[in-house]
């Protein structure tokens, strides 16, 4: 019950946070794309400490993938948005709403990649790439506590 009630703050917060105010702030898009990062490593840096001083850590560190990547797709969405505000040629759409930024992270994690939203820009095609390895990372993590190769001290 936690994770849901936690994961679905993270999306009223993605949808609620003044992400368009930013460029009327004059915030580059790589400074709040650094910022995202260092909230998510934050997050993450907590997780690990939560986990190695659970009495169950194998359960927690379950539960902190289960909100480390909400948080972690989120974070992505949320940059996307930045850069299609920024530059709507950064993508090969329209100006793209927080929900098509959000179905775009969402389709680049699991690999679909439908194609009917693209990075066409150096820029756009360096988050997305940094995305991709990141995946792949959040990927390797859940698949080795899934098949218990990777193990939690206990």
């Amino acid at each position: 019950m936690r994770i849901l009630a936690t994961s679905l703050s993270l999306v009223a917060l993605y949808y609620l946070a003044p992400l368009h105010q930013l460029e009327k702030l004059s915030v580059p898009v790589p400074a709040s794309l650094s910022v995202a990062l260092l909230i998510l490593a934050g997050a993450v840096t907590w997780q690990v400490i939560s986990i190695t001083r659970a009495d169950y850590p194998a359960i927690r560190a379950v539960e902190a993938l289960s909100v480390t990547t909400p948080l972690f797709l989120l974070l992505f969405a949320a940059a996307y948005f930045v850069l299609a505000q920024d530059n709507p040629a950064n993508f090969s759409s329209h100006t793209l709403t927080r929900t098509d930024t959000l179905y775009f992270t969402v389709s680049t994690f699991t690999t679909v990649g439908f194609g009917d939203i693209t990075a066409t820009s150096e820029s756009a095609h360096l988050i997305v790439t940094v995305q991709m390895l990141l995946d792949l990372l959040v990927l390797l993590i859940r698949n080795a506590l899934g098949s218990g190769s990777l193990t939690v001290c206990e």
